[in-house]
């Protein structure tokens, strides 16, 4: 490996230190409360070393945004080429509790901490805000107006936002239960691929056609 290589290495590794020490902090303290000096010293850098990799606070929120909302987009992308866009809806929501569980420390840090209003988002993620093959949230609502395109959903569902903002809602409400709770014994937890899918489906039935939902329970029939 050559020298180049080695640096862009070693500089990659020092930034996910920063950004992995800056997600505990803002999680643990809130991002206000947060100052670039106590990221350094929670990785015994020094001020300057920090501002070498990120401009000021607002360009390190702005990365660590990327890269987690990144990631979470990549993991629901992987699941959204299924052709039948109910079956599609199913398996986005349940990449995202996936997701969520696998990375709670990311999960916390994106959808369970108030983050800053004055940070505006970087270019490139504008860019692809509404590009379901670059976005997540634009990959579910994709699949619900395909959905709806061909005749599943019920005839007074006719708004994707609301119904993929619903469905968002109930998958959210099942992966921060896992993260807070899931390892409480006081409650006789269900298995979370169980309640993942009940969940998911029980949503998106109600909202499907009634020959919509009876063809999926015939599928779902045929497949067990």
């Amino acid at each position: 490996m050559g020298s180049i290589d080695r640096r862009a290495r070693e500089k990659a590794e020092v930034q996910e230190k920063i950004l992995a020490a800056a997600r505990e902090l803002f999680i643990r303290e809130g991002h206000e409360a947060v100052s670039m000096r106590k990221i350094a010293e929670a990785i015994e850098y020094t001020p300057p070393a920090i501002y070498t990799h990120f401009r000021d606070k607002a360009d390190l929120i702005r990365a660590l945004c990327r890269q987690d909302f990144g990631a979470l987009s990549e993991a629901i992308l992987r699941v959204s080429k299924v052709q039948d866009p109910v079956h599609r809806i199913i398996k986005i929501g349940q990449a995202y509790i996936r997701f969520a569980v696998e990375h709670p420390h990311h999960y916390k840090f994106m959808f369970m901490t108030p983050h800053p209003v004055d940070v505006e988002p970087d270019p490139e993620s504008v860019a692809e805000k509404d590009d379901p093959e670059r976005n997540g949230y634009a990959a579910l609502r994709k699949a619900i107006s395909d959905a709806m395109a061909a005749g599943h959903m019920a005839g007074e569902h006719r708004d994707a936002e609301l119904v993929a903002q619903v469905f968002w809602a109930m998958v959210h409400g099942i992966a921060s239960l896992e993260i807070a709770m899931g390892k409480d014994d006081w409650i006789d937890w269900r298995s979370l691929d169980k309640r993942s899918r009940l969940a998911c489906e029980s949503v998106l039935v109600g909202v499907l056609s009634a020959k919509a939902a009876e063809n999926y329970r015939n599928s779902k029939e045929r497949q067990s």
